[in-house]
């Protein structure tokens, strides 16, 4: 350590130097960062649903759809100003960027089209003629039409003052052959249709995963001004503690450098900023704040001990770099382990955030002794920090109690007992979206209120799971293949939270129907197979109910929401039918394929069964790299377990709070487990230098209380303070994450000072560690420090 801090304090003027050449070039490149989103990088790679997902979508139909319904406000759908209002916000959604044209239904397009009996036979045509008129017979006739095509609750709301528009993207413009730019989208919908359309006669709703993200965007916006808000309290509360602006100054600019970097390198690796991570920047500069409380903390110390400005700085880069290190290092790895999850989004977010911690371990470590050595105050601040030391050092004995054994036995058995309440409250835990809509949004939101009416007004509305058939021959003339699909689709009907299911059998009952003059109780398969391709032959592969080649059928399963649990019931009842040894069959199989459904299903089953693996890896690098660098399993278990009850208890908290973890929440129990390390390193190090002079585990923390105790509570309070102002963003997601980060950050300080010298004295009591003696240098050193 002595030969790093001679050779890094020798070209101080060198490093600092070229860091602000790299700071300028990479503030060019940070300042062109975007925000960047994408419907693909959502989808859980792997997953037995996705890859089904891909090999139908183009057949089938995906989940990256856009739902445009339009309101009559005084008046059914059937006049002649709706309708013509419907058919040109019908062209209009036509031809937005990255629209799949061909999949644009409404009443105005050709691919809407009714089969009905007549004394003449069957007769089909569009439900809106070509040769249309805007007169009370031609509305009439639409209105016949759009009867005898059953498009109530489809295209028509049950109300009939409301029509949809529904719409598919793909996630490459077909025209500019560039990746989709899903804000412009949102952005197109909401000024060429919204803001067209709405008078007091029409309302508009607009649903779909463009205009979400669209929504979280311009609501990821106000993190801007919370960051700024945060950013004040941060300097206010610094200030506070450190009493020097200067150093207050310096600690901030530090974390920004890194920040600045960080951005600079995501712009030249081809990353953008999602608006589901927008947070992670911020978190990022929290944790280089909080390190950079530590090297502050320890250079006013060593200033009111006496030494220049430069000594200072030295001894706080010597003894600081090691416990710093392994601190950062460990929130690194928590952060990695996120890359194991395969959902695009979150590796990006991984990546993004893996890089600002590992810049931190230079700008927090390295750059900020550096540049204390330059501008530290001098004997005047000493005598300030002694005078706060003092003050603080009157409270530090009451905490110091818990190191003792009988107060430590005591704590720990408070500790255990508490993390077991935690599990078993824990267990309603919701994997996925506790409330009915977009759970980033409040629920008053108006893409919540959109969504809502039209869960309300239509039996087929955005949240849809297709169950892909495949038959290994031609199965719309096969009775017994048509009836076994029939029935799949009746038991599907009679799930609680299923809407409606579509399915060729469901159709081609009420064309048969049609062909016996319209009597009901031929709503029925025929058994003939003439009879069932005359009943079946009318139903285009537009539909998306079959391909051309009547091989490869699909069941529609419209669902009322995407609630976690109405999900996973419909989701469940599905896999339960098509594994139940009764409906095995080998020239039949069916596969849950398309749909939004589905992939929300997919990706709260990634989410549920990465979790543990994730918090286990971070867990065992934590063991790991202290075991490396202090030689002890003991102290590797004193760290861990108050991060693994502040986890239990963070899964206590999102079950009261009724918070569901999902992409967006999963990656906040990493982020707190790896800033929640950085104060237990700290701690430890501390105690562990001490025990080795000698001293129990009581003495040994009173004294690194002395040291650092301040310091670790007052980064937890000032992150509490930071992030809980996110509590009244315009984004609930956002607010949710404030919510979660306040608790956590709170509750990982507390298990620091705490938990974890209870735990040191209860292990150092019942296997006292023989421990090697100091050498007369190191004690000297150890002295000189305290």
């Amino acid at each position: 350590m002595q030969r790093i801090e001679n050779i890094v304090f020798g070209l101080r003027a060198v490093i600092l130097a070229i860091l602000a050449v790299i700071t300028i070039v990479m503030f060019y490149f940070a300042i062109q960062l975007r925000m960047d989103a994408g419907f693909l990088k959502m989808l859980p790679v792997g997953n037995s649903y996705i890859e089904t997902y891909f090999k139908y979508v183009d057949g089938f139909g995906g989940g990256n759809r856009i739902i445009v319904v339009l309101e009559n406000k005084k008046g059914d759908i059937f006049s002649a100003d709706f309708l013509k209002t419907l058919n040109d916000a019908t062209q209009d959604v036509f031809y937005i960027p990255g629209i799949a044209r061909h999949r644009v239904t409404s009443l105005w397009t050709p691919n809407t089209r009714y089969i009905a009996v007549t004394e003449q036979g069957l007769e089909a045509g569009d439900v809106i003629p070509a040769n249309f008129r805007p007169t009370p017979e031609g509305i009439k006739t639409v209105m016949q039409n759009v009867l005898r095509a059953n498009l109530v609750g489809r295209l028509v709301s049950t109300d009939f003052r409301s029509a949809m528009i529904a719409a598919e993207l793909l996630e490459v413009d077909p025209e500019t052959h560039q990746k989709l730019d899903y804000f412009k989208v949102a952005n197109l919908l909401e000024k060429n249709i919204r803001a067209k359309y709405t008078n007091a006669d029409t309302d508009v709703k607009i649903v779909g995963f463009a205009k979400l993200i669209g929504d979280i965007a311009d609501g990821a916006k106000s993190v801007v001004v919370f960051f700024a808000v945060a950013f004040v309290l941060t300097c206010l509360m610094l200030w506070l503690y450190c009493r020097s602006w200067l150093l207050t100054i310096v600690t901030v600019s530090c974390s920004l450098c890194s920040l600045i970097w960080q951005f600079g390198v995501l712009h030249l690796m081809g990353y953008g900023l999602d608006p589901l991570a927008v947070l992670v920047p911020f978190l990022v500069f929290a944790i280089g704040v909080s390190h950079g409380v530590q090297q502050i903390n320890m250079v006013g110390a060593e200033i009111a001990a006496g030494l220049d400005k430069d000594a200072a700085a030295r001894a706080t880069f010597t003894f600081l770099l090691r416990p710093g290190a392994v601190a950062l290092l460990t929130c690194l790895a928590g952060f990695a382990t996120l890359y194991i999850i395969p959902i695009g989004m979150i590796r990006e977010l991984s990546v993004t955030a893996s890089i600002g911690v590992a810049f931190k371990i230079i700008s927090n470590l390295v750059m900020l002794p550096l540049i204390v050595s330059y501008v530290a105050p001098g004997a005047e601040y000493g005598d300030k920090v002694r005078h706060a030391m003092e003050v603080r050092a009157k409270f530090w004995p009451f905490l110091s109690a818990i190191a003792k054994p009988k107060q430590a036995f005591i704590f720990i058995v408070f500790c255990l007992i508490l993390g077991a309440v935690g599990l078993y409250e824990s267990r309603e835990r919701q994997i996925g979206d506790v409330h009915a809509g977009a759970g980033e949004l409040w629920p008053n939101a108006r893409y919540n209120l959109d969504s809502e009416y039209i869960a309300d007004h239509f039996r087929l509305g955005l949240n849809v799971m297709n169950v892909i058939v495949e038959s290994n021959d031609v199965a719309c003339v096969d009775y017994d293949k048509m009836r076994y699909i029939d029935t799949f689709t009746w038991d599907m009907r009679n799930v609680p939270g299923v809407q409606t299911v579509v399915s060729l059998p469901f159709v081609a009952k009420s064309i048969n129907s049609m062909w016996q003059e319209g009597n009901p109780k031929w709503a029925a398969l025929p058994r003939d197979p003439t009879a069932l391709a005359q009943a079946t032959s009318s139903v285009a592969s537009s539909t998306m109910l079959v391909d051309t080649e009547c091989k490869t059928l699909g069941v529609q399963i419209y669902i009322t929401d995407t609630k976690a649990e109405t999900v996973k019931r419909v989701v469940d009842a599905t896999e339960a039918w098509i594994n139940d040894p009764a409906h095995k069959r080998d020239d039949l199989k069916l596969r849950i394929g398309t749909g939004n459904v589905t992939i929300t299903s997919a990706t709260n089953t990634v989410v549920e069964h990465a979790e543990l693996p994730m918090l286990l890896y971070v867990y065992a690098v934590v063991m790991t790299l202290v075991i490396f660098v202090y030689r002890e399993w003991r102290g590797a278990l004193c760290c861990v377990i108050p991060l693994v009850l502040a986890t239990i208890i963070g899964n206590w908290f999102l079950t009261a709070a009724g918070i569901g973890l999902k992409i967006s929440t999963l990656p906040v129990l990493a982020i707190a487990v790896g800033i929640g390390v950085d104060y237990g390193i700290y701690e430890y190090n501390r105690i562990q230098r001490y025990m080795r002079m000698g001293v129990s585990p009581h003495q040994a923390y009173l004294q690194a209380l002395n040291d650092v105790g301040s310091a670790t509570m007052f980064t937890g309070g000032t992150l509490a303070i930071g992030v809980s102002t996110w509590s009244f963003s315009a984004l609930k997601f956002q607010a949710d994450m404030g919510l979660l980060l306040t608790f956590m950050f709170i509750v990982n300080m507390i298990g620091a000072v705490t938990l974890l010298p209870a735990l040191v004295a209860a292990l150092e009591y019942i296997w006292p560690l023989k421990r090697k003696p100091l050498t007369e240098e190191e004690a000297r050193a150890i002295r000189h420090a305290h």
